[in-house]
């Protein structure tokens, strides 16, 4: 059998095939970790024998697809590799989407195996997902309990021959209304993010995930972490205190984390008196990243910041290593080694450096496609003059001359008042300077004299007036830029994984 060391030299191997390696080099050292306990690596990897084994038995392999649906835990993880042994596809079910939606997604994936826990399966309660076995990853009564339907102890798999283009999983893109589409991800994708963040983890690398597993931001670190040999410490969910008191406990030396997320760690009154001296890298995606709070990360945490920008399907990832270019934070950084980056007009022709347009890209991860959807597939599609395939970000963006590149907005939350595009993004960051905002976001509202116009939602400290607020920003801004006014609400509407659900926003704008 290979050694891990022989296997991440190699141009290709599989997360499974690593695992198991990790359990012959360093069985009784711990592979995860979650609030019930931690799991070694031969107990991962045998639990994933068990799983992967059951499935074949039950006439499960290449091409087919479990369903996974649950609060993070390391039986899911081991369900998740077993699934991956057995040459199948993982269905990573977004369970904090409606039981309707929950139920389209297992539907879309043609799974006939349902792993779920006690939170899944209130959920899908009454909703109809088809003919498929319930399988409780907790052992609870909503389905056999995971231990009583795995292989007997000791059953091992039929070998599998997994090529880079075999199926790893499907992500569920965000969306509150309808299905989202599943985006479906291969060995070689995923191969790619356990090399590329390999000089970061490795087998002393502790990290800390908070973020769902169901979840690409999640798997951005979780795959380079599990796949280097490190210790993945998960999270059932996020509360500040507690993982300001898990990274200090568990020494911590990764973690992935949205921007809200680091807002409100940043924010906490005791922030200063935890020792995080054991950060070696901190990551941050799925959402703008305001250059003010990675400037006090940057001073107040330890260790270094990276911040990701690019899409679940693929596409060009930028990357800002931010303690190494303290000047360039209020981009999102440069391409990824071997990542390319376009920036295109809305005729599709592509644009010198410098101006502002769409961004397109294209790297060695890119998604297969959309689940059983050719039509969205294509859409996505970019071809340069020498028959390149790109796939197009639908945000709006500027590289400069050193390739750093400068987000606007998305496209479909561009404002066009009066003729004048206007970027959301650029009122935020102005609103967001204001001592007295908490949090806000800017739509585009409809207007009968300019077609829309721009307002503001804010999240206020006590006490503060929003008719300065506004007053203040409409003053540091140009006339076609003002803010038509600002709605107070409690709090800002956002997905799992911290974004902004504008959608939601524009709902409440009166009719």
């Amino acid at each position: 059998m290979e050694s891990s060391a022989d296997l991440l030299a190699r141009d290709f191997a599989t997360l499974p095939a690593l695992v198991k390696a990790f359990a012959q080099e360093r069985p009784d050292d711990p592979a995860v970790a979650d609030p019930d306990g931690r799991m070694s690596w031969r107990t991962l990897d045998d639990l994933a024998d068990r799983i992967a084994a059951r499935l074949q038995q039950d006439g499960l392999g290449l091409g087919g697809a479990t369903a996974i649906a649950g609060l993070n835990s390391a039986n899911q993880v081991a369900v998740l590799i077993g699934t991956l042994r057995a040459g199948a596809i993982a269905g990573l079910i977004t369970s904090t989407a409606t039981g309707e939606q929950m139920a389209a997604m297992i539907v879309d994936t043609g799974a006939r195996h349902l792993f779920l826990d006690e939170k899944a399966a209130e959920s899908l309660q009454g909703q109809n997902y088809g003919d498929v076995q319930s399988i409780s990853m907790d052992d609870g009564a909503w389905g056999t309990p995971l231990s009583q339907w795995m292989a007997a102890q000791g059953t091992a798999p039929q070998p599998v021959d997994i090529t880079p283009e075999t199926g790893f999983n499907i992500i569920y893109s965000s969306g509150t209304t309808g299905l989202p589409k599943g985006i479906v991800h291969s060995h070689k994708m995923r191969w790619q993010h356990i090399q590329r963040g390999l000089p970061a983890y490795g087998p002393k690398a502790v990290t800390i995930l908070s973020t769902p597993l169901y979840s690409n931001t999640t798997m951005a670190s979780f795959l380079p972490t599990l796949g280097s040999g490190g210790q993945v410490v998960l999270m059932k969910k996020f509360d500040t205190l507690g993982f300001l008191q898990l990274s200090e406990r568990e020494r911590a030396t990764n973690t992935m984390l949205v921007p809200v997320q680091y807002r409100r760690i940043m924010a906490h009154p005791d922030f200063d008196s935890f020792d995080l001296t054991s950060f070696v890298m901190k990551y941050c995606t799925s959402a703008p990243f305001a250059a003010e709070l990675k400037a006090d990360i940057l001073k107040r945490w330890p260790g270094g910041l990276v911040e990701i920008y690019g899409m679940t399907e693929g596409g060009c990832a930028f990357l800002l290593e931010a303690h190494k270019y303290p000047d360039k934070l209020h981009t999102v950084g440069q391409p990824a080694p071997g990542h390319v980056a376009k920036i295109i007009d809305e005729e599709g022709n592509e644009l010198p450096a410098g101006s502002v347009g769409e961004v397109c890209g294209r790297s060695p991860a890119m998604m297969t496609g959309y689940n059983n959807r050719p039509d969205a597939t294509e859409a996505m599609k970019w071809w340069d003059k020498d028959g390149n395939l790109y796939y197009r970000h639908g945000d709006i963006g500027r590289i400069d001359e050193e390739g750093f590149l400068t987000l606007m907005d998305r496209a479909k939350d561009m404002i066009i008042s009066g003729g004048f595009n206007i970027y959301p993004s650029d009122l935020e960051a102005v609103l967001a300077k204001d001592d007295g905002v908490v949090e806000c976001a800017v739509i585009g509202a409809p207007s009968e004299d300019w077609g829309e116009t721009p307002v503001g939602f804010v999240v206020l400290k006590p006490g503060v007036d929003p008719d300065q607020v506004l007053a203040t920003a409409n003053a540091q801004v140009g006339k076609t830029q003002r803010l038509n006014r600002l709605v107070v609400v409690d709090e800002l509407p956002r997905s799992p994984i911290g974004k902004v659900l504008k959608r939601e926003l524009r709902d409440q704008l009166p009719a």
